[in-house]
């Protein structure tokens, strides 16, 4: 079969299934290895031979560890410092001890034992980070705590390539002063970053041809992983190398933006090949033992990080969440591994049963994690509202997310006192550790509002994302407490719609004035001026405000909505038609 037969076969198996996976609420990672499971030899036997697709998918690997080295700035890591080295490194370690341990009392050899024990201790940095995008957690304790944990064990992939390759050289016979010209050539590598790779990078940046410099980025990865190839290192080495020397320049984010899409599909790819070489007669002939083995390696990696979540600082609570996000392996399992059977320090058999517990443990996760919310929201104590303390503030801020918390931070700047209610513990533990005077309670219950002093405040802030709780603190407060002025954000137009209809007394949308003020700049950019870009600004926000007041009119009836619409949508072209004849219009494009 051809290349290209073979690669049409690898791009509508991804097609095909990782979208699926995805529509599952499953990791792309686990739809490219069922991609190439459907293929490979277990499958349809589409495409026969996984070896020579994962020796060419290792640039992937290359690329992942080059946009590590892009992202591992010292300040990043100085913030996240307890985190990554406390948190992060206590796991990796705890874990690869105890699961070497347990390796070697079954008969495994002591260098097999590490490597099997580091390479399951990881968990999924891609898979993780989704979960807790789609849950809305990443800025929990838990959330933040097992980013600290996951970065830690990005960066530990690299020595462990490296001494996978190191290890296997010296197995090899090879002597370890091969290896002097690589030490060699990353002092110089050093030194050509800060004399020679940065202006060669702004020449090529200043030639505007955009193919150009990712051209010079791919050259700077690929030339970086032979050359550390060539002297007997691990070409990962080479690529992290590189994206450690241009981390701070200037360069950093156009580097990572054209090098992220050859990544993915090369990593893609590396995971389509390992899926292909997964022996699912494993799972057929012994589904007890590979079932027992992964509820071993979840188990016992929940019971290990749950203790130093609590360590760190986590209550019980966001201990067990990070216990239960952590628990997996991870897509790297997959690359220590077949490393590892590539330098022979490993068995194929034992390779192939580990890459199967791990992409089970992985299809697991969501299921272990949706349980544990259950169990944790059916047993776990109710949680009282806060006291609120005695004393009367001018203003009441309902909400504490984005919105409320930059009203919040413009009263403090004033020496303006308030009180803050918020519905999310979590962030009401977060925020008090700044000193922020903020309340656990619900206020759309009435009862709460009035013992936070509403009825006697001057304003009250309705900064709450949830549609149907905005509209119901407004309407308590505005039938019970007349006399208060109301605030609020809205987060759609039809909110606003339903907000004004109430009775509020200023109501804005999330994103009105910022696009505003972004659409200036693009106009700016565009080569109209400040006060011309202001003036149609403002040209349009007096539209829009005309526009509301009209539907506002009609909200009720759908038919005159919809003409209401249409109208001002004819209106608004012809009054920029009309400004465009008669005052300043953006230039054309001379180049």
């Amino acid at each position: 079969m051809g290349f290209l037969s073979e690669a049409l076969i690898f791009f509508v198996a991804a097609l095909i299934v990782v979208p699926l996976s995805k529509r599952l609420g499953l990791s792309p990672v686990l739809g490219y290895l069922g991609a190439g499971l459907m293929i490979g030899p277990a499958g349809l036997a589409l495409v026969g031979d996984a070896d020579d697709v994962l020796a060419f998918a290792e640039l992937g690997v290359a690329l992942f560890l080059f946009l590590v080295g892009l992202e591992l700035q010292p300040r990043r890591l100085w913030i996240m410092r307890r985190a990554v080295f406390g948190f992060g490194s206590l796991q990796m370690l705890l874990t690869t001890v105890v699961l070497g341990l347990l390796l070697a009392a079954t008969a495994l050899t002591g260098l097999v034992a590490l490597v099997v024990a580091f390479a399951v201790a990881l968990s999924s940095t891609a898979f993780v980070l989704q979960l807790l995008g789609e849950q809305q957690r990443l800025q929990q304790p838990h959330g933040r705590a097992a980013f600290g944990v996951l970065l830690l064990q990005d960066v530990a992939v690299v020595p462990a390539m490296i001494a996978i390759g190191l290890t296997a050289s010296q197995a090899g016979g090879v002597s370890g002063v091969l290896h002097l010209p690589g030490v060699a050539g990353i002092v110089l590598g050093c030194i050509a970053a800060r004399f020679l790779l940065r202006p060669a990078l702004r020449w090529i940046a200043q030639s505007g041809i955009h193919e150009l410099f990712t051209a010079a980025g791919l050259t700077l990865v690929i030339g970086a992983a032979l050359a550390m190839h060539s002297v007997g290192l691990s070409m990962a080495l080479g690529a992290f190398v590189a994206g450690l020397m241009v981390a701070d320049s200037p360069y950093r984010h156009q580097l990572e933006t054209d090098i992220n899409p050859f990544k993915g599909l090369l990593l893609g790819l590396f995971f389509i090949a390992v899926g292909m070489s997964v022996d699912i007669s494993l799972l057929l002939e012994a589904p007890l033992t590979v079932l027992g083995l992964t509820g071993a390696l979840m188990t016992l990696k929940a019971l290990l990080i749950y203790p130093l979540g609590r360590w760190h600082g986590l209550t019980r609570t966001e201990s067990l969440r990070a216990a239960l996000v952590l628990a997996q392996g991870g897509e790297f399992a997959f690359v220590l591994l077949s490393a590892a059977t590539a330098a022979a320090l490993i068995d194929q058999d034992i390779a192939a049963l580990s890459i199967l517990v791990v992409t089970l443990s992985m299809a697991l996760t969501p299921v272990l994690v949706g349980l544990g919310e259950r169990i944790l929201r059916k047993n776990a104590p109710e949680r009282a509202f806060d006291t609120i303390e005695g004393q009367e503030n001018s203003v009441v801020i309902a909400g504490f997310g984005r919105v409320g918390q930059i009203v919040a931070r413009v009263l403090t700047m004033r020496h303006i006192p308030f009180t803050g209610l918020e519905i999310d513990p979590g962030r009401v533990d977060f925020m008090r550790r700044y000193g922020h005077q903020l309340y656990y309670g619900d206020a759309t219950r009435l009862d709460l509002l009035r013992t936070a002093h509403v009825d006697s405040a001057r304003a009250l802030v309705v900064a709450v994302g949830n549609v149907e709780a905005s509209l119901r603190i407004v309407e308590q407060v505005r039938a019970t407490c007349p006399g208060v002025a109301i605030l609020a954000r809205a987060v759609s137009r039809d909110h606003e719609l339903r907000l004004r209809e109430i009775g509020v007394d200023f109501v804005i949308r999330d994103t009105f004035l910022s696009s505003l003020a972004l659409a200036i700049a693009l106009l700016e950019q565009l080569g109209l001026s400040r006060a011309g870009a202001e003036v149609a600004a403002e040209q349009f926000r007096q539209h829009d405000i005309a526009t509301l007041d009209r539907q506002f009119a009609v909200f009720r009836d759908d038919a005159a909505m919809h003409r209401t619409t249409l109208d001002a949508q004819e209106e608004l072209k012809l009054l920029f038609s009309e400004d465009d004849a008669a005052s300043e219009v953006i230039p054309p494009d001379r180049n």
